[in-house]
């Protein structure tokens, strides 16, 4: 079987693309903990091909049916159908017997939102255009019977999302046990519109005004106020990370928040406290779940971010606004 991390990409890609191997440059771009990807150039053709792995990259054991490479691929092509034109990259190929697929490739330069949101720098209009695709495709796929058939299954989200945040931080603090499996049974419940299941900022790629988002092997049926928590969290890991800046980080957060309340139908109005309900384990579950964020290293901060987890999992917020005004007083 082929190894993308390996040399024999590059005879692949040659074969593929039906040129000399000599003309073909493959770079790892990463990838985080569960597939290996890589930037592919050649004459007249630039692209980006990515691989599962079955054994996810981190500390703990951690396993996953690479199948779900499939699953991604396809949810890159229902999401290009759902949001504005431009919103995601297309897929080109996919190859079954490797798993894995390729897809178009971002121009050089491209600025990944993570990255620029670690080194300081907030871009309210990205979070706005994330906002309103998560609206978007809320809006459009509530209550549709065909969404559902395709993306029921929950095997994925509870392998890569829930055993591995809100089981494994479950039994790290034992005291918050039930309310962690009382949170798992609301959003296996909960089946009401396309879920991404890992609507994050390292998957998302600006450039030239256009916001590209990425990776969607978790995408499922089922809770989207997981989304908009999976999120929101992301920008208040960085304001511990950098205090200095907590204030652009909140007005990223809440940029994002005014995007999606303008596009989620008025029937979605419970969804903002159902995903401060989430947003407390969420932030425990980055430090000490099985995939612990990478930048927060001192002791000192991962107490503060510990004891505001759960101050805000004994008592959730209501809105995005009062999370920020209780953790950062």
């Amino acid at each position: 079987m082929l190894d993308l991390s390996s040399q024999q990409a590059v005879s692949y890609f040659a074969d593929r693309l039906r040129v000399h191997p000599h003309s073909v440059s493959v770079t790892a771009l990463g990838g985080g903990v569960s597939n290996d990807v890589v930037l592919v150039e050649a004459p007249s053709h630039r692209a980006v091909a990515k691989q599962s792995l079955e054994k996810l990259r981190v500390e703990q054991d951690w396993f996953c049916p690479r199948e779900r490479i499939f699953h991604e691929a396809r949810g890159l092509e229902i999401l290009g159908e759902l949001l504005p034109e431009g919103s995601v990259p297309r897929v080109l190929w996919e190859d079954q017997d490797n798993f894995l697929f390729v897809m178009e490739a971002a121009p050089p330069g491209s600025l990944n939102f993570k990255t620029e949101l670690l080194g300081g720098r907030s871009d309210v209009r990205t979070a706005k255009r994330l906002g309103l695709y998560l609206g978007r495709w809320v809006a459009r796929t509530a209550g549709r019977d065909e969404f559902d058939a395709e993306f029921g299954g929950l095997d994925m989200f509870d392998r890569l999302r829930l055993d591995p945040y809100y089981r494994a931080t479950a039994l790290r603090h034992s005291d918050l046990a039930g309310r962690i499996e009382g949170l798992i049974e609301e959003c296996q419940k909960r089946r009401v519109a396309l879920t991404h299941g890992d609507f994050s900022p390292k998957n998302v790629l600006c450039f030239n005004q256009t916001v590209w988002l990425l990776d969607m092997e978790v995408m499922h049926y089922g809770d989207p106020s997981f989304d908009a928590a999976f999120m929101s969290n992301h920008f208040l890991l960085k304001a511990f990370h950098r205090p200095a800046n907590m204030r652009d980080y909140r007005t990223v957060a809440e940029g994002f928040w005014d995007a999606l309340r303008a596009e989620l139908p008025k029937e979605f109005a419970w969804l903002e406290a159902a995903a401060m309900r989430h947003l407390g384990v969420l932030l425990l579950a980055r430090i000490d779940g099985k995939s612990p964020v990478e930048y927060i290293r001192e002791e000192d901060v991962k107490q503060h971010v510990r004891h505001s987890a759960r101050a805000l999992i004994f008592h959730p917020a209501e809105t995005v606004e009062e999370a920020w005004e209780r953790v950062f007083r």
